[in-house]
């Protein structure tokens, strides 16, 4: 089964929204950071300057998320930010006393990626001012990231990132995928393991490291040792390379 086929749902239902950000370079970084994590829609409300997505600081902070950028649209308000979307959760360190429910990043995550039905949008504010009121009110859950209470702020690509992440984990699991760079090998088969087995004992037998009337638990131990280690064929083939060298040699 194909893992881009089977879980790109959020991917394309997940909506990065930028309200009144001030500097290019950090919706370039917000781009890259969308991009690391498979995700694609950014939406800008009343940006400080307009094309800030073109700025030379925003192409470099973006890396090679230049189509992130190109694709980028600028809006004048958050209800056009919103459209088509049924769920919004504002991203914020500030609490409010009038608010939507609070959940964390890994929360909100999950639901976003079990519920197929939410079209959702991550909104972040100003990198000064943060999200101003009426927005957040507006919103179904206001983000915490549970960060050092001493020294909570993060500017705002790292939230991006913490909540992009998140998402990704949430859509895929966190497996580690198979990427095929550097060798793997293909799994040893019980009989090479047990061949490779005996023919070790009799290397350490021989060289007097195990002595077969009192075997005591070398053994199992060496086999509890190895099963940890997941065996593959060539693998093996050392090993039992080594004890045929050893026996040469006695």
């Amino acid at each position: 089964m194909n893992l881009q086929q089977t879980n790109t749902s959020l991917f394309r239902r997940l909506r990065f929204i930028l309200v009144e950000t001030s500097r290019s370079g950090n919706i370039g970084s917000v781009a890259r950071a969308m991009k690391t994590m498979g995700f694609s829609d950014m939406v800008l409300v009343n940006p400080r300057f307009a094309n800030m997505t073109q700025q030379d600081e925003a192409i470099a902070f973006a890396s090679s998320a230049h189509d992130i950028l190109a694709a980028a649209r600028e809006v004048g308000s958050i209800e056009e930010a919103l459209e088509g979307c049924n769920f919004a959760a504002a991203v914020s360190a500030r609490l409010r006393e009038f608010s939507p429910p609070i959940v964390s990043p890994r929360n909100l995550a999950s639901q976003l990626a079990t519920d197929g039905s939410l079209n959702a949008a991550l909104i972040f504010g100003n990198e000064r001012f943060g999200l101003p009121n009426g927005i957040v009110e507006k919103c179904n859950v206001l983000i915490n990231i549970p960060a050092n209470p001493l020294y909570s702020s993060l500017n705002l690509a790292q939230a991006a990132q913490v909540l992009a992440y998140e998402c990704r984990v949430a859509a895929i699991g966190d497996g580690v995928p198979v990427s095929g760079i550097g060798f793997q090998g293909a799994a040893a088969g019980i009989a090479e393991i047990e061949g490779m087995y005996a023919h070790l004992e009799q290397a350490l037998t021989a060289i007097g490291f195990l002595n077969p009337e009192q075997p005591k638990k070398l053994m199992p131990r060496l086999k509890r040792l190895f099963a940890r280690t997941r065996l593959e064929t060539e693998e093996v083939n050392i090993l039992r390379g080594i004890a045929k060298k050893i026996l040469s040699r006695q």
